[in-house]
């Protein structure tokens, strides 16, 4: 099929598009498509039509991406018109962020051993408590126990972050 509608089609699509580079993504991405419905079964009556019609969508898919990324180049635009970096981006915000992590990852590690290693199987894992039971080969009661007791320290560590920005 490639052989015959080759040429046919390169050439419809230089009418269309004017460029011999894009004309060949055309033509392939145009072949790949064809090729691939007639591999899954589709039965192809008219092979020239249906890679015209294919390429005509995938041009109208690429004026319309093209459409899309029409924009003025950032660098030229002026101070009050440049987009706004996300707070959580913002170098306070994220040393804060990593802060804020760093504290609760040691109010995690000050736990006992084994309190903290269901409070990790419960956090970070998202192990249901009878699961964590089994695994440590504990009690369910003395997983709750040991789960509430890392949501304490967590708690803790939370309203201690809350109150440092008021003590400065």
């Amino acid at each position: 099929m490639i052989t015959r509608y080759y040429r046919e089609l390169l050439h419809f699509c230089l009418r269309k598009v004017k460029n011999p580079e894009t004309a060949a993504d055309l033509v392939h991405d145009s072949f790949v498509r064809v090729l691939t419905m007639e591999r899954a079964g589709h039965a192809i009556l008219d092979p020239s039509t249906l890679l015209r019609q294919v390429a005509l969508r995938l041009k109208i898919d690429m004026d319309r991406r093209a459409a899309i990324r029409q924009h003025e180049d950032i660098d030229s635009l002026p101070d009050t018109d440049m987009p706004a970096v996300p707070a959580h981006l913002q170098p306070e915000q994220a040393c804060a962020a990593i802060q804020s992590a760093h504290a609760y990852l040691e109010a995690i590690d000050s736990l006992p051993p084994r309190c903290r290693e269901a409070f990790q199987l419960y956090a970070f894992e998202g192990l249901p408590n009878k699961e964590i039971a089994e695994r440590m080969g504990i009690s369910l009661s003395m997983v709750n126990q040991y789960i509430s007791r890392g949501k304490l320290a967590c708690a803790a560590c939370r309203e201690a972050l809350e109150a440092a920005p008021a003590a400065r």
